[in-house]
């Protein structure tokens, strides 16, 4: 039994390390990204990139709610327009607004999350020319606080599989 309490003593001290070692080395600054090349023109696939309406049929993560609401305000392409989402507790609520647009290269916006949690970030969608086809770039920025810092591992796995997500299906949709 000394030697369970022992371990377990020991399993606790190296999580608080971590957690101290975490907050104190990881940066606030957070930035993520994931690219992939799609056999279809630039042209094509801006359609569902360049718009908050086309960006929502393949974002991975208002499908984890089949019941998600979602609300725009404009047509969804242009600087200011946005949606406002609200969904279960793996989806919360939020606003999405676009907030600089360069034609069949480059849509930058700004998330706005409300729940689970309060804060802000920045996404961007870039489009180059890649041999016959276009590689498409999202990438995410806000900062962390100190429990995000902690978890910012686990933040790496689930960015990586979301945006994989979506990337595959946003590929499905362009080469259709």
């Amino acid at each position: 039994m000394k030697t369970l309490f022992k371990i377990i003593g020991i399993i606790i001290v190296l999580i608080l390390v971590y957690a101290v070692i975490a907050i104190l080395a990881f940066s606030k600054d957070y930035h993520y990204e994931k690219s992939i090349v799609i056999n279809a023109p630039k042209e094509k696939v801006w359609t569902y990139v360049g718009s908050l309406k086309g960006y929502n049929m393949w974002d991975p993560f208002s499908k984890a709610d089949k019941n998600i609401v979602i609300t725009y305000s404009g047509e969804g392409d242009k600087v200011g327009d946005s949606y406002h989402w609200k969904g279960d507790k793996n989806v919360g609520e939020g606003e999405q607004s676009i907030t600089g647009i360069v034609p069949n290269e480059k849509m930058s916006t700004k998330l706005h999350f409300v729940e689970p949690f309060e804060g802000d970030a920045k996404a961007v969608f870039t489009l180059t020319p890649e041999g016959s086809g276009t590689k498409v770039t999202w990438s995410i920025d806000n900062e962390l606080n100190a429990m995000a810092k902690i978890m910012k591992p686990l933040m790496n796995g689930n960015m990586d599989k979301m945006f994989g997500q979506g990337l595959g299906d946003l590929k499905k949709l362009s080469e259709k």
